[in-house]
């Protein structure tokens, strides 16, 4: 499919963390006819919905950056959310895509649908080898679900239908509240507020941070404006598979993230982990030649990434995302 700037390109969930990161990519590109519209506005669990949007916009181009989304805490609460919710819109989306003769599709992820005792670094034809990690398997059904249907297009119908896979995301516009928020965010809250505490103590000490888990487990993560840009590389070019993983390539263990997070912050008090919490995946790696080789590589070094997420935070301290469940 030939994409110029005047293509239509309709990106769903554009308020989101990787939404808008995606939103700001494109019109960095020059995109000019891009199509978002809140969720107020279109509930993309309504298949009638979806489709009078769809039959009134004839978008050219969908990318599906809109699900419900959070962390251990989140998905061990509210499994029928995280299953249904995101079943619901990615459906929508496909089918409306598919009926409306949307020729590309860009459908976002994440490396949960990997097995959890998979071979590290996670390789793409890995995805349905194995059980999934407990503690997110009901988004990762979800969105597997959605990998298999845009795959299924794929080969059936010839459509530019591409699967992108990204691993633990963070950036401007984060989920920073407690009980829904992913590990990066989270710190970087735990490790502020116990900074500040301590601020107005007479001894100047930051106050202890209690982490989850034992510290060991290895991750891997992408600043969410690495990821836009891939979703603007795939938008441009033709890949010829229906999955790619998106990620750095390097990991490092929950502990070592926190004391960068606890540097960068620069909090000074003791770090507690509790090792009766769950861990989740032992390590989660991407294996992310398959796009390497097509042309993408990440750019922001973790470290940087952190710093910069950190300012944004500190800067919009009183209406960043808090997601309720």
């Amino acid at each position: 499919m030939l994409i110029t700037k005047q293509t239509c390109i309709f990106l769903a969930g554009h308020k989101g963390m990787v939404g808008s990161a995606v939103h700001r990519a494109l019109r960095a590109g020059g995109y000019e006819n891009i199509v978002a519209i809140s969720s107020s506005e279109l509930d993309l669990r309504n298949q009638s919905q979806v489709q009078s949007f769809f039959n009134e916009y004839s978008p050219e181009v969908v990318i599906d950056a809109a699900a419900r989304v959070g962390g251990i805490l989140a998905n061990r609460d509210y499994p029928y959310q995280f299953l249904m919710d995101n079943m619901m819109i990615q459906n929508n989306l496909i089918d409306a895509s598919l009926k409306s003769g949307v020729e590309k599709f860009i459908f976002l992820g994440s490396s949960c649908i990997y097995p959890k005792h998979a071979p590290q670094p996670l390789k793409e034809e890995y995805l349905l080898s194995g059980s999934l990690e407990e503690t997110n398997e009901w988004y990762a059904l979800a969105k597997i679900a959605g990998v298999k249907a845009c795959e299924a297009i794929r080969k059936q119908y010839g459509k530019e239908y591409v699967s992108l896979m990204p691993t633990n995301l963070y950036g401007p516009h984060d989920n920073f509240d407690l009980q829904t928020s992913h590990v990066l965010p989270a710190m970087i809250r735990k490790f502020h507020e116990a900074k500040v505490k301590g601020e107005f103590g007479e001894i100047k000490v930051s106050e202890p941070v209690e982490l989850w888990g034992s510290g060991n487990p290895l991750r891997e993560f992408l600043h969410v404006d690495d990821l836009a840009s891939a979703v603007v590389f795939a938008l441009e070019n033709t890949l010829p598979e229906s999955l790619y993983n998106v990620g750095t390539g390097k990991d490092l263990s929950i502990k070592d993230l926190a004391l960068m997070v606890q540097r960068l912050t620069a909090h000074q008090g003791p770090i507690h982990f509790d090792p009766t919490k769950p861990d989740g995946t032992p390590r989660k790696l991407l294996d992310v030649s398959r796009l390497s080789n097509a042309g993408w590589k990440a750019e922001i070094e973790l470290e940087e990434g952190i710093r910069r997420t950190y300012e944004w935070y500190v800067e919009n301290i009183g209406r960043v995302k808090e997601v309720k469940l």
